[in-house]
């Protein structure tokens, strides 16, 4: 869950932009309702139906590659928002 958590927040900035830009020019309330479903209930679904997905395959992993598989994906997720100046 805190890898695909990890990502919604490096990712998540992305999403706002593009959001804001597709929403440019419209009423105050679509802009904010739309805000709304994707960041409560769009990022809570997204964790909640990809976490259990990513454990199933995680559980197949041998055990000694599964703490570098997760180092290396904490990693690379923590490279990424550090090139991206959230860090």
């Amino acid at each position: 869950m805190a890898i695909i958590a990890c990502c919604l927040v490096v990712f998540g900035a992305d999403i706002n932009r593009f959001l804001r830009r597709y929403l440019a020019g419209r009423s105050f309330l679509l802009r904010t309702l739309i805000f709304v479903i994707v960041n409560a209930f769009g990022y809570g679904l997204i964790i909640i139906h990809l976490s259990p997905l990513l454990a199933q395959y995680m559980a197949k992993i041998p055990p000694h590659w599964l703490f570098v598989l997760v180092v290396t994906a904490f990693f690379a997720i923590g490279s990424w928002a550090q090139r991206n100046r959230q860090v």
